[in-house]
């Protein structure tokens, strides 16, 4: 069963097209990865998921309701994490502060930080009154993923989770995906442009080429020849 599904979207941008009639299902459990090389609408798509961007037509249905007339925040609270690339900490609030942000946005349920955030990601509970900034990038983008899990969403969206992250925190970040998805049960979409972390990680994928889908299925079905037709530099 789908939990989200993007119904012939359509985007543009300065009378520029981005997206084209692009259609896809991301089924619930699953762990989907977007693929494609850089400027093929990617971002614009998870930003159109999210309401960061108008969709130009098309629908985006989250449990089976269609996204697209709510503001951000309220998609969030449906249960939509989103971490975006770049990671967007607070540089000048501390861990906790920036973890209590995505308290904020919660509909229901306790005020505090759920516990599940420091067990994935003990480093955060060492360095609660560290600001933001002063983190590693690595330690930054696990602060990103942990203030989306405040939300306790359904669905995590991930905008390229493992970019200038050093190669130990790219493998613990795999490993925390898999986490949440086989212990939580928490769906995961995520954009990567490293193939072997996305081998490792990745349940299905969809592939983007200038605003199309081209491709998409189980990541066993993801072949050599389309690797290089699409991904290759």
């Amino acid at each position: 069963m789908s939990l989200l599904a993007i119904e012939s979207l359509n985007q543009s941008y300065g009378g520029s097209d981005i997206l084209w009639d692009v259609t896809l299902d991301v089924p619930e459990g699953s762990r989907t990865c977007l693929m494609g090389r850089n400027g093929m609408g990617k971002t614009t798509l998870l930003k159109c998921i999210m309401g960061l961007l108008p969709a130009t037509s098309g629908a985006v249905m989250f449990e089976g309701a269609n996204l697209c007339a709510l503001p951000a925040e309220a998609r969030a609270r449906l249960g939509i994490g989103y971490v975006p690339q770049g990671r967007d900490i607070f540089p000048q609030l501390t861990v906790e502060e920036n973890l209590r942000v995505g308290l904020g946005i919660r509909k229901h349920g306790p005020r505090t930080i759920p516990a599940r955030i420091f067990e994935l990601f003990p480093v955060l509970k060492q360095m609660l009154r560290r600001r933001g900034g002063d983190l590693s990038g690595g330690q930054q983008q696990q602060l990103a993923i942990g203030r989306a899990l405040a939300l306790e969403p359904k669905l995590l969206i991930l905008d390229e989770p493992t970019e200038g992250i050093q190669p130990n925190i790219v493998h613990e970040i795999g490993d925390i995906i898999l986490r949440l998805n086989r212990d939580a049960g928490v769906t995961i979409l995520f954009v990567e442009q490293k193939l072997p972390f996305a081998r490792r990680v990745a349940s299905e994928f969809y592939l983007l080429d200038k605003g199309h889908r081209v491709a998409g299925g189980s990541f066993s079905e993801l072949t050599a020849d389309v690797v290089r037709e699409h991904l290759s530099v």
